[in-house]
């Protein structure tokens, strides 16, 4: 028996090969505006989510949706998570990207739950406003702190909520906001990713595959 009970996902880049809010900002024409507020270093990056949030806004969701699903899926995910359920470690996603899109890629992945920021929408038609997952901000960088969503704090809710151990519990991810659930995972994994995420995390992997070497 696996020694490790849950697997938490990133889901842009490492779920998936590309990343949403890059997709459907090349489709709907604001790809520019998008690289404007990612690059700009003046505002905190929980506000930095807020307005990029914003650029969606009067965009139909179901539009959105049908964007988001042209993306292609990671190598070898689907075969990960058929085992994984197999052992019956419980798999989730923790994503500074909106609920909305990460419940779509939950439910074709057949994963057990997601974690993300709530984008606001109105008869379909998305308002621009964005509820954050994070409710403890902080500028503390390696816990995650400074994100609208803490996935070193999801970590360890999840873990709390299933009555497992943190060191029972594998985390993935390929970008800085995945660095706190990373390191504080039993086991951390740096799926193609920087320099600066790979030495936090204790195995470095460009296939998914190699969770199964572990589980």
């Amino acid at each position: 028996m696996s020694k490790f009970k849950l697997v938490l996902f990133d889901m842009d880049g490492t779920l998936l090969k590309g990343r949403g809010i890059f997709v459907i900002a090349e489709k709907k024409n604001f790809k520019d505006e998008l690289i404007r507020l990612i690059t700009y270093k003046g505002v905190d990056f929980y506000k930095r989510s807020i307005d990029i949030a914003k650029l969606s806004k009067g965009l139909n969701k179901n539009e959105l949706l049908e964007i988001f699903r042209t993306i292609p899926l990671q190598e070898n995910i689907k075969i990960v998570i058929e085992e994984l359920k197999k052992k019956h470690i419980k798999t989730a996603i923790a994503t500074d990207s909106y609920k909305f899109l990460a419940d779509d890629l939950k439910d074709r992945l057949g994963i057990d739950y997601v974690f993300a920021n709530n984008l606001i929408i109105n008869d379909d038609i998305i308002t621009g406003e964005l509820e954050i997952h994070n409710k403890q901000l902080t500028k503390d960088f390696y816990s995650g702190k400074i994100y609208s969503i803490c996935k070193s704090c999801v970590l360890e809710q999840l873990c709390d909520k299933l009555g497992i151990n943190i060191g029972e519990s594998i985390a993935v991810g390929d970008g800085k906001v995945d660095i706190g659930m990373i390191k504080r995972a039993g086991l951390g994994i740096a799926f193609n990713a920087s320099e600066e995420v790979q030495k936090n995390a204790d195995v470095v992997a460009n296939d998914l595959k190699v969770i199964l070497e572990y589980i």
